[in-house]
């Protein structure tokens, strides 16, 4: 970006100094912007305002008073009651940026701040990240779901490409649905994949990551380049008779996995059968398979 097209340098404070809040004020701050405050709950937190951002921590009021920019970027949970306490007890907001970085709301949730005077923005990065040092690499491309008013969309891309992301436009009306996609996606495939490796190491298997690795890689590497025609495995072949002895194996193994295979496995088929990859006749025997008999 240059330098003419850059916004200009504000002073920045995070409320939630915490995984998220602590990479993306780091990452304004390598921006040129200054970090004048943030506030923190647990004992992380704060040291993280201390050590990554280099401010002491105070109090959530304050960092507003000090900042031009506030970044929310506390749990999903507390951020409705955050902005609505911060107005309600008479801090000044007119004309400073609200950010939060949540995947699930959009604009609305900063609605006590915007109708007091503040920009709302909705910066959401597509990433997760783990408390570690390298976060702040992990913005280097990374997109961000970003919902913004039309006036403020501009400062909102310069936000984005500043952090060393790229900003795609979410419509409030589609946030919800947008952060399920990436949950279900995110959260499920570490869930799926813990699940694979305590079977693996229950049948003595010493590394199970090692094993599953190459296999998962490739069938990620084929999801995102091809779609449900990257599909492989027993379900899209038609092995009705494998797909029942997998779940048996896992009624007899892992009972609280078998129903979520089932429901897994049922959704495969339909996606295969939609895409002409599985024939009509071998998706009625897959569909059997997985029905009730197989509890038995």
């Amino acid at each position: 970006m240059d330098t003419c097209d850059r916004p200009a340098r504000l002073a920045v404070g995070v409320i939630g100094a915490g995984r998220v809040g602590s990479v993306l004020g780091a990452a304004l701050k390598a921006a040129g912007h200054r970090l004048v405050a943030a506030s923190g709950v647990s004992e992380e937190s704060r040291r993280r305002a201390l050590e990554r951002l280099g401010v002491e921590p105070s109090r959530p009021e304050e960092v507003v008073q000090r900042s031009e920019l506030v970044l929310c970027t506390v749990p999903d949970d507390a951020l409705p009651g955050l902005v609505a306490g911060l107005v309600a007890t008479g801090t000044e907001v007119r004309g400073k940026i609200f950010v939060h970085a949540s995947g699930a709301y959009g604009l609305a949730v900063l609605d006590p701040a915007t109708r007091a005077g503040a920009l709302p923005l909705a910066l959401h990065p597509v990433m997760t990240f783990t408390g570690r040092d390298d976060d702040l690499t992990k913005l280097d491309g990374c997109p961000f779901g970003v919902t913004a008013p039309d006036a403020l969309r501009p400062i909102a891309e310069a936000l984005v490409i500043e952090m060393g992301g790229e900003p795609v436009w979410i419509a409030e009306q589609d946030r919800v649905l947008y952060h399920t996609a990436l949950a279900n996606a995110a959260n499920h495939l570490v869930t799926l994949v813990a699940e694979s490796e305590q079977l693996l190491a229950g049948i003595g298997v010493e590394d199970p990551g090692r094993m599953l690795g190459p296999l998962l890689n490739a069938a990620l590497d084929n999801a995102l380049r091809l779609g449900i025609n990257g599909l492989t495995g027993p379900v899209v072949r038609g092995d009705a008779g494998t797909v029942r002895k997998h779940v048996q194996a896992l009624i007899s193994a892992a009972p609280e996995a078998a129903e979520a295979y089932v429901a897994l496995a049922r959704l495969t088929a339909d996606r295969a059968l939609a895409a002409g990859l599985l024939k009509p006749e071998a998706a009625e025997r897959l569909l059997d398979a997985l029905g009730g008999n197989i509890w038995m």
